[in-house]
């Protein structure tokens, strides 16, 4: 394996598919009191905590890189939805769509807030995700997940019924050298950071 230059990350990404509705007895409610709803005017200020909240244990950083304007410009496009599942009407978790013209539905960014993950939402969540991107009669609903995501993501995606059709190397930028994220960032796979001299 060759050494990556300094301040280079190594990510495998994985694709995944499906090209029909799956069928399955609905999964059981979570004993939880939870609301699934559509952020219809989601502003960038709840989207950026939505997108930290949920993201930031496992390196989430490109919508970090945007501007504002950029941001909002693209909450504001028809074919992007965001719908946050709220248990005991605290903010949990949220996924977003993109549905394009050629019938193609991406599961853009889904996952919960650290406080909520083990408490058995996870598959129950997706499964929602998932019939909800399935609404419209689309021809492929699709996701990306990459090394740096849970460790269970991945399991829990093909258990869903999402299949794996490719699979690419990429190197970024250590986002917490930009100050993107914190320099104090814990996770597994983060090599750490050389102290910074005060």
């Amino acid at each position: 394996m060759t050494a990556l230059p300094s301040g280079k990350l190594a990510d495998t990404v994985t694709y995944l598919e499906m090209t029909e509705k799956p069928t399955r007895v609905p999964a059981p409610m979570p004993a939880a009191k939870l609301a699934l709803l559509r952020a219809e005017r989601c502003t960038v200020s709840f989207y950026h905590y939505l997108y930290a909240a949920v993201g930031e244990p496992w390196v989430w950083y490109e919508r970090r890189l945007w501007s504002n304007q950029r941001l909002a410009e693209h909450l504001a496009r028809p074919e992007i939805e965001i719908y946050v599942l709220y248990a005991w009407a605290v903010p949990a978790g949220f996924f977003e769509l993109e549905r394009t013209a050629g019938g193609d539905v991406e599961l853009c960014y889904f996952g919960l807030a650290p406080d909520f993950i083990g408490r058995g939402f996870g598959a129950w969540f997706l499964n929602a995700a998932i019939d909800t991107a399935w609404l419209g009669n689309p021809k492929r609903v699709w996701v990306h997940t990459c090394t740096f995501d849970h460790p269970r993501a991945l399991g829990l995606y093909q258990r869903c019924g999402f299949q794996v059709y490719q699979r690419r190397s990429v190197e970024f930028d250590d986002p917490r050298l930009r100050g993107v994220l914190p320099r104090g960032l814990k996770h597994p796979l983060l090599p750490p950071l050389p102290e910074v001299a005060s």
